[in-house]
């Protein structure tokens, strides 16, 4: 228990103890970037599930008895709508990244990933079993040298390429185009993680690997938690994909499977999504406008998409500024490594359909006071 104690005391002189807090003020901090989680039509979905008779619990693994029509219902509304001939509805975005990582690519093959790549990939690598490299972040040419160094020294198996499609943490995008290319000279699988890009970015909100989607060399991770304001995670693949990690995938196998009461709310959330063109157009004027404002007030580039890193450094000071922050009003909280890379720790704003226009204007203006 001492050691555990040791652990939490080095982290609080660190500036990284981390407590569970309540919601309170202007949410900055949230994914919920289409205002969908609370919103009205979304009750309205679940209530006409339980009319219905939708379950609100499954009451075991989808291989037991957990299985739901509402589940199979989802997978292949999911699949349409992507472009994929497949999907598989995970209770987590969180197992589902991790259950790709960890069963699709086998002894042999050689996995590379993005420097920034969402911790839940991560997780689910085995170095032990399939080899696993980071190349530096949003370098493609650094993809390739992997590849090929790897190739000199005798690999033989199947390349996996993993990347976010909208990075969370730092709101750039990957570079698809020249990612797929590389790909296609290498013979390699693709690995889309759109969590930050699905509801927000593409036709009807597909995402930004929407082009991509239905190849043979492409597999997506849709979660359901962020913009479709719901919860869980979509892998979008081939049947063959879907039935391997029907099989193998652990965090499939051996999870409760979702409620059913909530994939039925998936399901009305990819409706809405499909049809959300005017709210996308609305967080996109808010994007454009904070990219101003941390330009005009800040002195720095914005990040052009709904993630707006503000990088403070220090990560007691990334606490204090989010603390003042959150006295005046706002919900903005302190991202600090290992979230985040050392020397980085900073405030993660998400723009959301939560926040108007002139609220925004003032609370980059009072972030310039506190940053001052």
């Amino acid at each position: 228990m001492q050691d555990h104690k040791d652990v939490l005391a080095s982290l609080e002189a660190r500036g990284r103890l981390r407590s569970l807090t309540g919601q309170g003020g202007l949410d900055l901090t949230s994914n919920d970037y289409l205002g969908l989680a609370d919103s009205f039509k979304l009750k309205d979905a679940v209530t006409a599930a339980l009319a219905r008779g939708v379950p609100v619990g499954a009451g075991g693994a989808r291989l037991l008895r957990g299985n739901h029509p509402e589940h199979e219902m989802l997978e292949a509304e999911a699949a349409a709508f992507f472009g994929h001939e497949a999907a598989l509805y995970f209770p987590t975005g969180f197992a589902a990244n991790a259950a790709i990582a960890a069963t699709l690519p086998r002894r042999g093959d050689l996995i590379v990933y993005d420097a920034l790549m969402h911790a839940s990939f991560r997780d689910g690598l085995d170095p032990a079993r399939i080899a696993a490299v980071m190349a530096a972040h949003n370098d493609v040419n650094d993809v390739e040298a992997k590849i090929r160094a790897w190739r000199a020294e005798g690999g033989k198996g199947q390349v996996w390429i993993a990347v976010e499609t909208l990075y969370g943490m730092d709101g750039d995008r990957a570079k698809l185009a020249d990612l797929a290319a590389l790909a296609d000279r290498h013979d390699a699988m693709l690995l889309l993680d759109e969590a930050h890009a699905t509801g927000v970015f593409g036709p009807g909100g597909r995402g930004l690997g929407s082009a991509l989607e239905g190849r043979e060399n492409v597999v997506s991770l849709h979660t359901c938690g962020k913009a479709l304001g719901v919860a869980g995670g979509l892998v979008c693949c081939s049947a063959l994909m879907r039935d391997f990690l029907v099989n193998r995938g652990r965090s499939f196998i051996y999870s409760t499977a979702p409620s059913p009461l909530v994939a039925a709310a998936v399901r009305a959330a990819l409706k809405l999504c499909e049809g959300a063109d005017a709210e996308r157009a609305a967080l996109a004027k808010l994007v454009a406008e904070a990219d101003g404002h941390i330009k005009s007030k800040l002195g720095r580039s914005g990040s052009g998409s709904q993630v707006q890193p503000i990088i403070i450094g220090e990560d007691q000071a990334a606490v204090d500024v989010a603390a003042a922050m959150q006295a005046r009003g706002y919900d903005i909280r302190a991202i600090r490594p290992p979230t985040v890379p050392e020397g980085t720790a900073r405030l993660r704003l998400s723009l959301s359909l939560h926040v108007d226009s002139a609220a925004l204007e003032k609370m980059f203006s009072e972030l310039a006071d506190v940053i001052a």
